[in-house]
């Protein structure tokens, strides 16, 4: 169980990141449809809160192969609009959101980790898989807001390009 409590560490990571990127950086979105670092935030908040958390905290709460339900991440995403918010507050939510995340891991006793619903798009799934896709999410998008902040200054190197070769 310590090993994804430490993995939902990777909040911190991110909060180093972004909270140095200059403001132009953080809403810049690499192409057209792509998220920006912020949009990437929101939507870290938002499957920590509905497909994460939010998912183990009903299982915990109902009896096994209970129903689960999904969201519309673009529905949801563009009315958070998170591109035009402040980056600080966003982290700021993540923090909050990732403590108490923390304390409901961490909580967990081993039965609980079989306990199980039917999700509509992917069927049977126990809080031990939600809990590794978490990881595996919170890493995902990691590495998008890294991206964007690579494909950003690579637009910028000019002739420093030749030093590198794209990634």
């Amino acid at each position: 169980m310590s090993a994804h409590v430490d993995g939902l560490s990777g909040s911190d990571i991110v909060s180093a990141e972004v909270d140095a990127l200059p403001d132009a950086l953080a809403a810049w979105h690499p192409a057209a449809g792509e998220w920006c670092v912020r949009e990437c935030l929101g939507h870290v908040l938002e499957a920590e809160r509905r497909g994460f958390a939010g998912r183990i905290r009903f299982l915990l709460d109902s009896h096994d192969d209970t129903a689960l339900t999904s969201w519309d991440q673009v529905e949801i995403g563009g009315r958070r609009n998170d591109c035009a918010a402040v980056t600080s507050a966003l982290l700021g939510e993540l923090r909050s959101e990732r403590a108490a995340s923390v304390e409901l891991v961490a909580a967990l006793q081993p039965d609980d980790w079989a306990r199980a619903g039917e999700h509509p798009q992917v069927g049977h799934l126990t809080i031990g898989e939600i809990l590794n896709e978490w990881v595996h999410h919170d890493r995902n998008h990691l590495k998008q807001m890294l991206t964007n902040v690579q494909d950003y200054a690579w637009q910028r190197m000019g002739s420093a390009q030749r030093f590198s070769a794209p990634h």
